[in-house]
């Protein structure tokens, strides 16, 4: 019993060293997943802390774990209405992009490591994805606006593209250990992982929702369960299926994430959370696997196999994929710089590292020093070049909402928050004018920092934020409602001539 005592004790010191160092961190401008990463190193077998944590499975499955439920937090927060004009470049960075990426590094590290063309692009492979929990975590951290499609283009890419540097993960890596097989073969596990996972992920999403709305259960506490299970469940049978459990699950969320159900604010925030813990504790982990003499040895071929990925493999794949889209040359250059990476190499380098796969733990060396720098030289700049390339844009203000509503599970209402742009056919009209449904109540509004309780004579205005009880059904219809844009209306008005 005593270890086991004594492996809580130290877990949760690290967990609350970490936490704490993100205050000073945040002051420093330097990421919190550096810190975490920097923590768990020091805390390691050659550290400080002389823990001995060299199980490569176990930090495997914490990763695949921390990751689920990462991409499922992103899915959630991902708006349709963002996404649907960053569709087609999103989907061609996830898969172009890291196809790109992984040919021009693999090349680039045969050259220069003299290792053979399928440890090269393994290597490519597993440093290929842009890694969501460090994009949101440095964009959220860094409290950082990017004008136009910029930003959503970086969470929805960043969101999706990790099924496609598994699937040449662990197919180059069957190929490193069976020469004699063609590379073609790897082509219907593609195939099957991409349409099988982003189907499972649709329809699992929907009968998410659908249960979430119906099983009623009996306590509140229950639901931030069930959705837990959820989230294992849609990975588990994607997986299990020979489908991609992560695209599944990140899916499933933004379905979720676009739909109504009840404790849906709370549910949210719950995995916001939950989120912010497998991010602490996965770098942690991480830090504690690597062994700092290793990366010694391999520092300076790794570093340039950074640096070449930073400032030419990454740019290039980024103009190549985003070719038939015009967007504007200084929006693909940040695209580009913020290709972070994070957890996801670390965690994919695993894979031949447990497989015994030629070089893999070369290629483990090499991904974690990518992983490093990556974070320490990409994340820290983020702002600055931003402002260089004059796509920054200052944060839309988080309204607070000090009114609470929770759901009894029986009815299918619930409390949200309805932003008024500037424009909306809304704006200048009388609440009682506007002949919302009867379902739907305006509890409160918020201007320029004002609560003001409405009445029927209270004139709406342009960056109003109101909270709404509404019946689902009713809340829709008041979305579409404000979403409208005033000129539509005027030239109905107009009419002919």
């Amino acid at each position: 019993m005593h270890q086991i005592e004594t492996a809580i004790f130290g877990a949760a010191l690290l967990g609350l060293l970490s936490i704490i160092a993100t205050k000073v961190s945040g002051r420093l401008g330097i990421p919190g997943l550096l810190v975490f990463l920097a923590i768990g190193m020091l805390a390691g077998s050659e550290g400080l802390g002389g823990i001995d944590f060299d199980d490569p499975l176990a930090a495997q499955f914490l990763g695949i774990l921390g990751l689920s439920f990462i991409l499922f937090s992103g899915g959630l927060a991902t708006q349709w209405r963002t996404v649907r004009p960053v569709l087609g470049p999103g989907l061609a960075l996830a898969t172009l992009g890291v196809a790109f990426t992984t040919l021009l590094v693999g090349l680039f590290a045969t050259w220069l490591l003299g290792i053979s063309l399928v440890e090269g692009l393994l290597l490519g492979a597993v440093v290929s994805s842009t890694d969501a929990s460090a994009v949101f975590s440095v964009l959220r951290e860094r409290a950082l606006g990017l004008k136009g499609q910029v930003k959503p283009l970086l969470e929805f890419e960043s969101g999706i593209n990790d099924p496609m540097a598994v699937f040449l993960t662990i197919g180059l890596t069957e190929l490193a250990l069976h020469p004699e097989q063609s590379g073609w073969t790897i082509v219907p596990m593609f195939l099957r992982q991409m349409l099988l996972g982003g189907l499972l992920g649709l329809l699992l999403g929907r009968a998410s929702v659908w249960l979430v709305n119906r099983l009623n259960l009996p306590f509140d506490g229950l639901y931030p369960v069930l959705t837990v299970m959820l989230v294992l469940l849609i990975y588990g049978l994607s997986a299990a299926l020979g489908g991609s459990g992560f695209l599944a699950v990140y899916l499933a969320a933004v379905v979720m994430g676009n739909s109504e159900f009840i404790h849906k604010r709370s549910l949210t925030q719950f995995h916001e959370g939950i989120t912010q813990l497998f991010e602490i504790g996965l770098f942690l982990a991480l830090g504690l696997l690597v062994f700092p003499s290793q990366l010694l040895s391999v520092a300076t071929a790794a570093l340039l196999i950074s640096l070449f990925l930073m400032f030419v493999a990454r740019p290039i794949s980024v103009y190549l994929s985003l070719l038939p889209w015009p967007m504007k040359k200084r929006e693909k250059s940040m695209v580009a710089w913020v290709g972070l990476r994070g957890a996801v190499p670390i965690v994919l380098a695993t894979f031949p590292l447990l497989e015994r796969a030629p070089g893999a733990n070369l290629i483990f060396n090499i991904a974690f020093f990518i992983v490093l720098t990556s974070v320490l030289l990409q994340g820290t700049t983020l702002p600055l070049v931003a402002r260089l390339l004059r796509v920054s844009a200052p944060l839309p203000e988080k309204t607070p909402l000090f009114l609470e509503y929770t759901p009894t599970g029986a009815g299918r209402n619930d409390l949200v928050e309805v932003n008024v742009p500037h424009g909306s056919s809304v704006v200048g009209r009388r609440i009682v004018d506007l002949h919302f449904p009867k379902e739907a109540l305006i509890v409160l509004i918020h201007r320029g920092g004002q609560f003001i309780i409405p009445r029927g004579a209270t004139t709406l205005e342009g960056g109003d934020s109101l909270q709404i009880l509404a019946h689902h059904d009713a809340l829709r219809e008041v979305r579409a409602r404000v979403a409208e844009r005033a000129a539509l209306e005027v030239e109905e008005s107009a009419g002919p001539g």
